[in-house]
């Protein structure tokens, strides 16, 4: 006996219905064979039943749909004969403006990476590392547990090493925050410019220090990869 590991029609029972499975390109009449072959299982089953015909987003077949739908109606007596219902989509704007209005916590992940600006009034909060790929806008709120990594211009409040970690780091391609803040240490004066370098905020003698990131290398001290 031979097997179809892909049968053209395959049939499942929905809630207070059925959901017909199909290969739309397969000729009218194989489908209908396979229709009737699944049907006839059922008897009673099928009278005024619900079914739904997916053909998997297929276009160009509603001519199909329609015959095979008047074809289970007039032989088994089925009732409503619909096709899946559209997926709602959310409209890319309702999604960012989604975004403006929320901020981001992350307390699973070690490493909250995001993509985009941060814009004026978002909070950032997360349990260790935050990578920004965007600009951080003056009034954002960054707070990590780690190292905050900006990925391009950073204006905003920063506090790496929540809540006193020491060790942690800031670096942005555009270093200009309004507050930086590294444990329990705070600076809200670096009266930072535009500059052409990549810099970074760290502790040193008790103090925060910015430095620029190629002179100074912070991760060069380390022997090798570490899991962070």
């Amino acid at each position: 006996m031979v097997v179809e590991d892909n049968p053209p029609v395959k049939l499942k029972g929905v809630g207070d219905g059925f959901w017909i499975t199909l290969d739309p390109s397969m000729p009218e009449s194989i489908l209908k064979e396979d229709l009737v072959k699944l049907f006839e299982r059922l008897r009673h089953l099928a009278i005024n039943a619900r079914v739904v015909i997916d053909i998997g987003g297929a276009k160009g077949y509603d001519g199909l749909v329609q015959n095979l739908s008047s074809f289970l109606k007039t032989r088994f007596d089925v009732g409503i004969v619909t096709t899946p219902p559209e997926k709602r989509s959310i409209p890319v704007e309702r999604i960012r403006q989604r975004d403006l209005n929320r901020g981001w916590t992350s307390h699973r992940s070690e490493v909250l990476m995001l993509r985009g600006r941060v814009r004026s009034g978002q909070k950032i909060e997360a349990k260790k590392h935050v990578l920004i790929t965007g600009d951080v806008n003056p009034g954002a709120q960054i707070t990590a547990g780690g190292d905050i990594l900006v990925m391009g211009r950073l204006l905003g409040h920063v506090h790496a090493g929540y809540p006193k970690n020491a060790t942690a780091i800031i670096l942005a391609l555009d270093f200009r925050p309004s507050q930086v803040q590294i444990g329990e240490y705070v600076v809200s004066d670096l009266d930072a410019q535009k500059t052409d370098r990549v810099e970074f905020a760290s502790v040193v003698n008790e103090g925060i220090l910015v430095q620029d990131y190629l002179g100074v290398n912070p991760f060069g001290r380390l022997p090798w990869p570490e899991v962070v």
